[in-house]
């Protein structure tokens, strides 16, 4: 029976989504051979593509938009799995083609799936899910396996060139972990889910290294910190893969705005991005060392296509400006890593009179190293929290900000006013803490506005 979109979502809500969840036995609850055992029973759809496979705790996502849009830019058509999402689920699952127009604000994840095709393969898999989950020795499905399944269905029917896929957390037993990819990736490895992927950058590292398992894959590791660097060299040793590293075999060079990267072939001088931070273009540099690995599989990008796709690149949600005087800025921070770039970011790219911090944090998360980051970075602090069971209580945050103009708003859209309120013009209202908060803030912002403008436009037409 055909389900409708409304209906479809509420059908994959019903898996269990870990995502949702601060505490579980991580190694009892996540199994590699559930998701292998449940796609065998429907024809291994993943094994029809071509994967490019991401894994690290910092900036995965930007990296696998930088790929995603360069090979769009040559050409490929190119299927687009990531996680979180920030406002809609569909986001996670997208395929890039040619683009006949530019997006805008509000619509800037081109591509993502259609909700008939959402509902259409939803309803196509539900008799295949719901036998295996009777029957699984490994138990029941969660919500990401099921929707990676789908998201494999959709690549194969869609005929995607090459799929990047960013793994949900951690590596080794993630979902994502089944694919046999041309190049894997490893971005910034720092300490984040350390009650499931361990307590020291070595085992976290060991988990992130799990995507490397053939020998002569390609692997790009962006710089790393000694131990989990060691961890990931170790990995490649064993697997055989070949790895390159970002600072030893390709380089990265500041030039003002711009930035240069010395790859593996070829040299690419003065190159753009949208998105701003150093950090990004070191995701810029890790890209650009998965496009340079897939020639090892005889899939050579041109040069310019290269420029022009980093230069496209879109990554909302990433110190994305959602309006200027005053100037409003989001950002997904949510380990102290993250938030120490933030904080480099913005005091590169923004000037403005004081800083108003709209801050939640999931209480899984280092809320002391996150503050601690953050505190001196902002005059006033509002404190708040997504809408999301793994949320930090903003009373929990308090402490962190003493000798702070501290207010307390217990939900997004009620920090969302109270920002508006405070804002001068000249100033910068700065949303982080977590992608919930940040999606949260955003959804919230952008249908406010329209709704304002629309109301304006009807009082300019009635006055008319």
């Amino acid at each position: 029976m055909m389900m409708s979109y409304r209906e479809a979502a509420a059908y994959l809500e019903t898996f269990i989504n870990y995502e949702k969840i601060p505490c579980y036995p991580y190694k009892r609850s996540v199994k590699l051979e559930r998701i292998r055992d449940f796609l065998a029973t429907i024809d291994n759809p993943h094994r029809a593509l071509r994967g490019i496979h991401i894994a690290g705790t910092k900036g995965k996502g930007s990296t696998s938009a930088f790929i995603a849009f360069m090979l769009r830019a040559s050409g490929y058509r190119v299927g687009l799995y990531t996680s979180p999402h920030l406002s809609d689920f569909r986001e996670r699952i997208r395929v890039l083609s040619a683009r006949t127009q530019p997006a805008s604000l509000g619509q800037e994840f081109e591509g993502m799936i259609t909700k008939s095709a959402l509902a259409r393969l939803s309803s196509q898999l539900k008799p295949a899910v719901e036998k295996y989950c009777r029957i699984s020795k490994y138990g029941p499905l969660s919500f990401f396996e099921v929707y990676t399944s789908l998201a494999f269905l959709y690549f194969k029917e869609r005929k995607v060139d090459i799929a990047v896929l960013e793994t949900g957390l951690g590596g080794r037993l993630d979902a994502t972990n089944v694919m046999d990819p041309l190049v894997c990736a490893i971005t910034p490895i720092s300490y984040e889910h350390i009650r499931q992927l361990g307590n020291t950058l070595a085992e976290i590292a060991k988990e992130k290294a799990g995507i490397i398992k053939s020998a002569g894959v390609i692997v790009i590791s962006a710089p790393q910190d000694k131990e989990a660097a060691s961890v990931i060299r170790r990995r490649c040793r064993q697997t055989g893969a070949q790895l390159f590293e970002v600072g030893r075999d390709i380089r990265c060079k500041e030039n003002g705005k711009a930035f240069s990267v010395k790859g593996l072939f070829n040299e690419y001088p003065h190159l753009k991005i949208k998105l701003l931070g150093v950090h990004q273009r070191i995701n810029a540099s890790v890209a650009i060392g998965v496009i340079e690995g897939l020639r090892y599989s005889c899939v050579k990008i041109r040069k310019g296509a290269i420029r022009k796709g980093l230069c496209d690149t879109l990554w909302p949600g990433r110190c994305e400006v959602l309006a200027k005087k005053p100037l409003f800025v989001i950002d997904g921070a949510q380990n102290m890593a993250s938030a120490w770039a933030l904080k480099k970011a913005v005091r590169e790219n923004f000037r403005y009179k004081n800083l108003i911090l709209v801050l939640g944090i999931s209480r899984d998360k280092d809320k002391a190293g996150i503050c601690r980051e953050l505190s001196n970075l902002a005059d006033t602090v509002i404190l708040t929290r997504a809408h999301t069971p793994r949320a930090a209580a903003p009373q929990q945050l308090y402490g962190y900000f003493v000798g702070k103009k501290r207010f307390i708003a217990e939900d997004i859209k009620g920090a969302m006013l109270l920002a508006e309120a405070m804002a001068g013009k000249d100033d910068l209202v700065l949303v982080t803490g977590s992608l919930f908060v940040a999606g949260e803030f955003r959804r919230c912002f952008l249908d406010t506005r329209k709704q304002r403008l629309s109301g304006a436009l009807k009082k300019k037409i009635y006055h008319v």
